[in-house]
């Protein structure tokens, strides 16, 4: 196997830039470029790196040493500290090319600690979601996944799977010596009670990938209800035109936020109305669209004005129904059958109230809590494809069939962490990471 380096500390400017190796030929490198013996393992030592065919000094850096198998990937691998200039990185780069290292892959460095066992599908997957978690909610999840969470239920439901498995080759094999005559009710009992626990953990609604990947919200109303000024005053920065002429806003515009640690992506639409301007009348129809797929719906009225039929057509339990410029007009006390926050988008009453509307309604959509949620439509078609076979195994009148829906099921499972059948998935799990991890 190759040796493969890779700079894991990103590329931007800094004091100090971490060069990780990994692979049979770590050790011999790491003393070409220092020409001294290995330093103790993991234990940090200040070394003279040179370039091992013209001897030219490259830096003084902080080595880590890690022999196979305590290392992240599991093979032996170095921990180069540089200082951060561009020219000591392309200088010490140049040295390893020329010890035959050569550049990582995306994810190579954990796609080499699963094969070496250091971790499961679902914790590298975990890993790959941490570096790119952006709240503290998507970091904690991160971690509780990275951390063996959803490995350690897949587990226990593989091994309670082996013995149902065990217990029905028992019943088809030695049904003359002995063996107890309700072996396979019992079988098709534990079956059922899987199935049950599994399909219970699909219907969660979601939470997690929702978590993962973000939630969207949209902003509708009539033009002129201050729907431009309220994306700006949630999002702290003019990021739409505001105008009083109206339908200004005639595309979607798009501003992330951290609602309560939960991404949301939300989205200023155009105002609802009939036009005769095409290009006005495509924004119409996109922001109905918008309204229609999105999780959070922020319907958007002008207190100083009578509610627009349009906008009132979107009500529905769920909705946020904002009475806006309040400080032109007392907001009435029902819009639609539903009572409106008080809102002045531009002097900021009322805005912190609505945040706190918006910040439990995302924690309750994207499903909070501290137990492990499925985070990738990969984890939900296994463990579907798992209760099918459960089911079917539960149904069938022949002994042999059930086994071998049994056997089918342990293997739908087995691929979640990447026990069995997994080579397919493997270059779709590890093309997600960065460079360097």
């Amino acid at each position: 196997m190759d040796t493969i380096f890779a700079l894991a500390s990103g590329s931007a400017r800094a004091a100090v830039s971490l060069l990780r190796l990994s692979g049979p030929s770590s050790a011999a490198i790491l003393s070409r470029l220092t020409t001294l013996a290995l330093p103790r393992p993991r234990e940090a030592s200040l070394r003279r790196l040179r370039h091992p065919e013209s001897g030219e000094l490259l830096d003084e850096a902080l080595v880590l040493w890690f022999p196979a198998p305590r290392s992240y990937t599991g093979e032996d691998s170095v921990e180069l500290h540089l200082h951060g200039g561009r020219a000591v990185l392309e200088g010490v780069t140049g040295a390893l090319l020329a010890c035959g290292a050569r550049p990582a892959e995306p994810g190579e460095f954990t796609r080499r600690a699963f094969l070496h066992g250091r971790l499961d599908l679902t914790a590298a997957e975990g890993i790959a979601d941490l570096i790119a978690a952006e709240t503290a909610a998507q970091r904690r999840q991160a971690l509780r996944q990275a951390g063996g969470a959803l490995a350690t239920r897949y587990a226990g439901w593989s091994a309670r799977l082996t013995r149902l498995l065990a217990h029905q080759e028992a019943a088809i094999e030695f049904a003359e010596d002995g063996i107890p005559n309700d072996l396979e009710d019992e079988v098709r009992a534990g079956s059922a009670t899987l199935a049950a626990e599994i399909a219970a953990h699909l219907a969660d609604g979601g939470r997690g990938e929702r978590l993962r990947e973000g939630l969207w919200a949209a902003i509708v109303g009539a033009p002129n209800a201050g729907k431009s000024s309220l994306l700006n005053a949630l999002a702290g920065r003019e990021a739409a035109i505001v105008s009083a002429r109206a339908g200004t806003t005639r595309d979607v515009v798009e501003v992330s936020l951290d609602l309560g640690g939960v991404p949301v992506l939300l989205a200023d639409t155009a105002g609802l109305r009939e036009t005769p301007d095409e290009i006005e009348a495509e924004g119409v129809r996109r922001a109905r669209r918008r309204a229609e797929e999105a999780d959070l719906v922020i319907a958007v009225f002008a207190a100083d004005t009578a509610p627009d039929a349009e906008t009132l057509a979107l009500l529905a339990p769920g909705v946020v129904v904002v009475a806006n410029k309040v400080d032109l007009a007392p907001a009435p006390r029902e819009i639609g059958g539903f009572a409106p926050l008080a809102l002045s988008a531009r002097g900021g009453e009322g805005l912190e109230a609505l945040r706190a509307v918006l910040e439990e309604k995302a924690q309750a959509r994207a499903g909070l809590s501290e137990e492990a949620s499925l985070t990738r439509p990969r984890h939900r078609a296994a463990l579907r494809e798992a209760v099918g076979w459960l089911e079917e195994g539960g149904r069938v009148p022949l002994p042999e069939v059930t086994a071998e829906c049994l056997r089918a099921a342990l293997r739908a499972l087995g691929r979640l962490t990447g026990k069995v059948g997994v080579e397919q998935v493997l270059d779709v799990v590890f093309g997600e990471f960065c460079i360097g991890k």
